[in-house]
């Protein structure tokens, strides 16, 4: 299921990648600074917030589907600037179909499932990126970075345990 989607996914991406830059002048994919950390922490807070929460809080599956929805609008606005010629349509496009992983992931009761997967993809393109220079990438953390790192891991270790415990009430009910 997960080479599924994400296969669809870059299909997508790649189909309308073209097509942007056809349509759109002088179009330049979106590139964020990004760190490692930052990367693989996105799997746990972007799943539980988007995902798990209004899967276990709320309980409809419409409403975990508008939590992904919101969720997949928000990866065009990956840039820094919000212009037409610069927001992140790759990154929007590959994300539709991973919509619909993460929604029957959650749905099934498997959400720790989509936030490996998620960390993982993450940190699997990350690296790659790093390698083929499509992505700037350093080692060592400064500054904000430290600041933003250590925040990221902290909101993902918060979410994980609020999540696990919202999964053990939820059993416990049955």
């Amino acid at each position: 299921m997960l080479l599924f989607y994400h296969g669809i996914g870059i299909l997508i991406l790649v189909i309308g990648t073209f097509i942007i830059e056809r349509i759109v002048p002088e179009y330049q994919e979106a590139s964020v600074p990004l760190s490692i950390i930052s990367v693989l922490a996105a799997g746990p807070i972007e799943e539980i917030l988007f995902f798990g929460l209004p899967f276990y809080v709320l309980g409809h599956h419409l409403i975990v589907l508008a939590g992904g929805i919101v969720w997949v609008m928000l990866h065009i606005l990956n840039t820094d600037t919000l212009e037409l010629g610069t927001l992140s349509y790759a990154n929007w496009l590959f994300v539709i179909p991973s919509l619909f992983f993460s929604l029957r992931t959650w749905i099934s009761g498997k959400g720790w499932f989509a936030i490996l997967t998620h960390s993982a993809w993450n940190g699997i393109f990350f690296t790659l990126g790093c390698a083929v220079g499509e992505v700037s990438c350093s080692i060592s953390l400064q500054g904000n970075d430290i600041l933003a790192s250590i925040n990221s891991v902290g909101l993902s270790a918060i979410l994980i345990g609020l999540i696990s415990v919202l999964y053990k009430r939820k059993i416990n009910r049955k």
